[in-house]
């Protein structure tokens, strides 16, 4: 991986400043901040496959609304580095308590006592739900994005292979994170025969509102038959990978001259970060949620609660806030200052990039009676 600092600037929103913070949990971070020092701070951290720069559109209405905003490229992720992107890298330190760490060390670095928020999408929800409880006394309040927070997992059951079950479907099947899991995944997204580029438009247009595919509603359980519901980006078929699923999906010119919220010149970003990066940081995330060790340090603290204000948004066309039947649920069980689900109208999966004006208006509110 080349040396980021000596990379091209990103094209930044004007307000938003990029630099590296070095210290962190073994890491060199880089971040996008914006707003002043001193000032109550938000933490935003991005989710798969996204970057700090998914945060561009809410850093600076939030800043101009006197907060200090801070988003990091993540472990595994865009301009930070010291961390193993290897396949056969040791997963611990992906692991979610480890990677609520860095975000404590990061405000240690920072000099900052206590953010007056961790706002997380995607897989970022889960680390700032582990954020939240695990560190309150850092985080005061906790705002979590597509992604429900469904806590410390039990131990294991011994209860019916779910891959198995999807493999013997009339249709055979497969879930995104177990293929996100093999070997293979990250070449077949980061050597597609379409590129990066076209990869990663067809793979944000189709778990945005714009796809018409798109009609969430809740599973009625863990089973193959309730998970095969979801679309193909979500529950494969079981002899492709992710490039080919999303492929036959990628939008027409016209759409995506079209698409007010995400245009070419943003796509390039991400394109250019995640094709010099490649995937695998990203997918040692997924990884981490069957690794023996990894699930074992969540385990032990089975049975704590988030007690800081919590509240979850997510875009009425996302299928995240069902794909794990009972998180929802357990989500609102275990946050004792419960502040409500927010669901945003013509918003998809990337609900702070697709509808960035309502998502600030949510937190805003928010924010002001979680202080």
């Amino acid at each position: 991986m080349s040396d980021a600092s000596v990379l091209p600037d990103l094209p930044l929103p004007a307000g938003i400043r990029s630099r590296f913070v070095d210290g962190i949990d073994g890491l060199r971070v880089h971040l996008l901040e914006a707003g002043e020092p001193g000032r109550p701070a938000l933490l935003l951290l991005h989710g798969f496959p996204e970057l700090a720069w998914s945060w561009r559109k809410l850093m600076p209405p939030l800043a101009a609304a006197g907060w200090h905003v801070i988003a990091p490229d993540q472990r595994g992720y865009g301009r930070s580095s010291g961390f193993d992107t290897a396949y056969d890298a040791d997963l611990r330190p992906y692991g979610l308590r480890n990677l609520a760490r860095d975000a404590v060390a990061l405000l240690d670095a920072l000099g900052i006592g206590r953010a007056a928020a961790v706002v997380g999408h995607d897989f970022g929800s889960l680390v700032a739900g582990w954020c939240a409880l695990l560190h309150p006394e850092r985080f005061a309040s906790v705002a979590l994005m597509s992604a429900p927070f469904g806590g410390p997992p039990a131990a294991a059951t011994g209860g019916a292979d779910i891959h198995a079950a999807l493999a013997a479907l009339p249709r055979p099947r497969k879930h995104y994170q177990h293929h996100y899991a093999t070997r293979e995944a990250n070449d077949e997204m980061w050597r597609c025969p379409q590129g990066v580029h076209a990869f990663l438009r067809a793979y944000y247009h189709m778990k945005s509102a714009d796809w018409p595919g798109n009609r969430p509603h809740e599973l009625p359980g863990w089973t193959a038959e309730a998970l095969a519901q979801m679309p193909e980006y979500y529950v494969m078929d079981l002899a492709q990978g992710m490039a080919e699923t999303v492929a036959p999906h990628l939008p027409t010119p016209g759409q995506i001259a079209a698409c007010r919220w995400l245009s070419e010149p943003e796509l390039a970003v991400y394109a250019a970060e995640f094709g010099r990066t490649g995937f695998q940081g990203g997918l040692n995330w997924y990884r981490c949620s069957t690794h023996p060790p990894c699930v074992a340090e969540l385990q032990v603290h089975a049975g704590r609660t988030i007690d800081v204000p919590a509240c979850f948004i997510a875009g009425a066309a996302d299928w995240g806030m069902f794909q794990k039947p009972g998180d929802l649920q357990r989500m609102r069980r275990l946050c004792t200052q419960w502040r409500g689900v927010h669901v945003v109208p013509g918003a998809g999966h990337w609900v702070q990039q697709e509808q960035p004006e309502a998502v600030r208006r949510l937190l805003q509110h928010f924010l002001a009676g979680a202080s």
